[in-house]
């Protein structure tokens, strides 16, 4: 059963498709509806979304713009565009954003139920290609998984200590001899390390038993959690992948002059997107937990070796915080402590820095209409992700719930202390409507802000 949200701001639109789904037949759960990008945030945060159905122009927040907020948040979210608008432009940068399809209005039902039906078809068989070739484990002595090509693997992983004289010669031979591109000029990296299998099976067992694989049942699910993150890459991004080690996936992603000198899609999310799908999917579909270490971008192959060492450091950091999944270079300011890893105390101080002025930032602005987690991420020159995890790790709030909690209980002084009115309250605490402040007050309060005014 999945959870859809549909985003449009004509009522009726909504409306509509509420009802077609509701009659089709289709394995949902739940359909939530939306007339502003704003209001499908406030849903995407606080509830589980499978499937997003979004308009592309909506007012203050176009559909783009929604995709690339809702894929900061869970960037595993389907999403179905639909428009008015037949512009390869916009369609191009839905496609970008990983849209799985682009339906021109006037909307025909059975393309939209097509649509909808075979992207969550497509989910079910995900899940369910994984599980029959974990099935497999030891079911089968017959079968084998030999690692995919490991000659052009080697190759790929001598790119990481060689010189750039030896790298352009590597190069040249992976392009001769199996077709695999390694040609930048933009490049980062990223490196996948897998926990032990053994011991996270355990770890799931509440007794400690756990269920102990085979050498060769733990190469399936090495192959499998690759398979993965080829399925993840294969859709929207120009890579090489290889197995470095027998718990190691290493990433080397690229852009081209006119790929990266496409201003509509910030690359520093794109990564951290894509890192968080690679943990997300890997634990949801094997039961395996696994870290991330991303690079920052470099432009050059001659930077490839620095690429490489920074990941290999942001990797590294998860040893300080075993709670957290994926981390970035960049988000760990190496430079103030000369480039060598600092001690505790000096990692507390940076962070409780952190949060702070992320707090006073949020307490100043919580009643701006549009505030978004990148914005307040931007601000303290930190990724969102990690702002949200330090944030929730030493405030102990989730970092939106802070931003709902100021806004309620300023909207709930407005209402019991002055004569203001409904929309005026709303408008005064950040909410586009008066309805979606009224449904994020309900749910917050339990009454409604008449019954509580009453």
């Amino acid at each position: 059963m999945y959870n859809l949200l549909i985003v449009d701001d004509e009522p009726l639109i909504c409306q509509g498709l509420s009802s077609l789904l509701t009659a089709s037949g289709i394995s949902i759960d739940y359909i939530y509806t939306a007339h502003s990008g704003y209001e499908a945030l406030d849903y995407l945060r606080m509830e589980q979304i499978d499937l997003l159905i979004t308009d592309i122009q909506m007012g203050s927040m176009s559909g783009i713009e929604l995709m690339q907020q809702a894929k900061i948040i869970k960037p595993w979210v389907q999403v179905i565009v639909i428009s008015a608008h037949e512009t390869f432009q916009y369609a191009q940068q839905a496609m970008r954003l990983g849209a799985k399809d682009y339906i021109i209005k006037p909307l025909n039902s059975e393309q939209l139920l097509a649509s909808i039906r075979h992207v969550l078809l497509h989910m079910d068989k995900s899940e369910h290609a994984h599980e029959q070739m974990l099935s497999q484990l030891g079911n089968n002595e017959h079968f084998r998984m030999q690692a995919p090509l490991p000659e052009r693997d080697q190759l790929l992983g001598r790119l990481e200590q060689a010189d750039p004289k030896a790298q352009s010669v590597i190069i040249a031979e992976l392009a001769n001899r199996y077709h695999t591109i390694v040609s930048g000029p933009y490049v980062s990296v990223l490196k996948l390390k897998l926990n032990s299998i053994s011991k996270t099976n355990q770890e799931q067992d509440g007794k400690g038993a756990g269920r102990s694989y085979t050498a060769q049942e733990e190469r399936l699910l090495r192959y499998a959690a690759l398979n993965i993150a080829s399925e993840l890459l294969d859709q929207h991004w120009n890579y090489c992948i290889y197995e470095e080690g027998e718990q190691r996936i290493t990433i080397l992603v690229q852009w081209s002059e006119q790929q990266y000198g496409d201003s509509s899609v910030d690359k520093i999310n794109q990564l951290e997107m894509l890192g968080r799908s690679l943990q997300h999917n890997i634990e949801k579909y094997l039961g395996l937990s696994s870290v991330v270490g991303i690079s920052q971008i470099f432009k050059g192959l001659e930077f490839m070796n620095e690429a490489y060492a920074q990941a290999e450091k942001a990797l590294a950091w998860s040893r300080r915080f075993q709670d957290h999944y994926v981390f970035y270079f960049g988000d760990f300011k190496w430079d103030i402590y000369g480039g060598s890893e600092p001690d505790e105390a000096e990692i507390a101080a940076q962070n409780n820095m952190i949060v702070e002025r992320c707090r006073a930032y949020i307490d100043q602005n919580y009643g701006q209409k549009g505030l978004t987690l990148n914005e307040i991420a931007q601000k303290n020159h930190v990724s969102p992700n990690y702002l949200s995890y330090l944030f929730k790790k030493i405030s102990g709030y989730n970092l939106w719930e802070y931003v709902v909690k100021l806004r309620m209980e300023e909207s709930k002084r407005l209402l019991l202390q002055t004569d203001m009115r409904r929309y005026e309250i709303a408008e005064q605490v950040g909410y586009e409507s008066p309805e979606h402040f009224s449904k994020i007050f309900k749910k917050y309060y339990g009454l409604s802000p008449s019954e509580m005014k009453k």
